[in-house]
């Protein structure tokens, strides 16, 4: 997926699921579709705000893995660039032509860091994420070999519970260490706090993000005091960028599944007690899928199982229908609840994944419709890239 594809060379229903013109009707199942109204929307409301807030927004590119999804984020929404979390989707995204990348996470293995240091000879800022000081001297060894200037982001652990630092001390030892070495260049600050983004309540999420803000803003008091400049403060997801955005501390978002939108996602409730997905964000991911038997009376059975999705965070819903029921699925078969024996053999139904980003990475192709036509085929260009 990396190399350009002729798609006019593939077949339909073997290589693609789809082709350009096609009647939505004819889409081979299951696949992954783009609503490409509520995409364009959902993309340019996300910059609207950013460009409002004075925020950079980095997009998440580990959501849509997807270079073509990536470059329209950055056309409709003035996005910055890309975060994502592996070193091969950043060498996707740099060969791909996205010129800022961060990988927001640790990159320790050998291979892995002398592959992220050849990333600026695709023409990228590169930045990555340390939370151990033992890793500054690796980064700037794979630097110095290749030429290269990598930026780091001490990242400050604000209450996931997983990846960086807790303390003020720490994040300055680490920024020191990397100033006073050879090709890196300390450029600030990663502080997601991704265990709340789904809490259900919008106070919930407050209370949390009130936390997470003030360790930041001491840590980049303390920088300040050091006399170390922090150029970046990076975090922000769906469930929070309003936070971050009006925290005084931050200046760069790092939203990515309110472009497509899932069912978890769907449920957290805004400032007025509102789903996210009924005004907020609209849902532009959907699996179509087909109904492939009814033989019995209250349930049809549809080609959309597990391996059409991840089910992580529960199961999808059936959009816009409230008469049938996604009930549970098996390997290849999902079975719909049908009590009234609305549906038919080879009816199609959009399916709103529980959680869009491993569902994204099961699948090779997005389908981009438009008023009941194919418009665009966009390889999940990082499919895999898991290294």
């Amino acid at each position: 997926m990396n190399k350009p594809v002729n798609i006019k060379e593939l077949e339909v229903g073997f290589d693609i699921p789809a082709a350009i013109g096609m009647d939505e009707s004819q889409i081979q199942t299951p696949c992954l579709i783009l609503d490409l109204d509520a995409l364009e929307r959902n993309i340019k409301k996300m910059g609207d705000y950013a460009k409002a807030h004075g925020m950079r927004h980095r997009v998440h590119g580990k959501m849509h893995k997807s270079v073509d999804v990536a470059k329209l984020q950055e056309k409709l929404g003035g996005a910055v660039g890309v975060c994502c979390q592996k070193v091969s989707e950043a060498e996707v995204f740099a060969r791909g032509g996205i010129k800022d990348i961060l990988v927001s996470n640790q990159v320790r293995d050998p291979v892995k860091i002398d592959r992220l240091a050849q990333l600026p000879n695709y023409g990228a800022r590169t930045i990555v994420c340390v939370d151990d000081i033992d890793n500054v001297a690796d980064l700037s060894a794979a630097a110095v070999k290749h030429g290269t200037e990598v930026e780091v982001f001490v990242e400050i652990d604000c209450g996931a519970g997983r990846c960086g630092v807790t303390t003020t001390a720490a994040v300055v030892e680490i920024a020191k260490a990397v100033n006073a070495a050879t090709n890196l260049k300390f450029t600030g600050i990663q502080a997601y706090q991704g265990a709340m983004q789904h809490l259900d309540t919008f106070a919930a999420r407050k209370e949390k993000l009130d936390t997470a803000i003030a360790m930041v803003k001491n840590a980049v008091d303390g920088l300040k005091a050091e006399g170390i400049e922090c150029e970046l403060v990076s975090g922000g997801g769906t469930g929070s960028y309003y936070f971050e955005s009006n925290s005084g501390v931050y200046n760069e978002l790092q939203c990515g599944s309110y472009a497509f939108m899932d069912a978890d996602y769907g449920r957290i409730l805004d400032k007025d007690g509102k789903r996210i997905d009924q005004g907020e964000w609209e849902n532009a991911l959907f699996i179509l899928t087909s109904v492939m038997s009814h033989a019995k009376a209250d349930k049809a059975i549809c080609d959309a199982g597990l391996k059409a999705q991840s089910v992580d965070s529960g199961l999808p819903f059936i959009y816009g229908r409230d008469d049938v029921e996604y009930l549970k699925c098996s390997d290849e078969h999902g079975v719909i609840g049908d009590p009234d024996g609305v549906l038919k053999v080879n009816d199609k139904l959009r399916l709103v994944p529980g959680h869009c980003d491993p569902t994204c990475n099961v699948h090779d192709w997005y389908v981009g419709v438009r008023g009941g036509k194919v418009e665009a085929l966009w390889p999940v260009s990082a499919r895999g890239k898991a290294y």
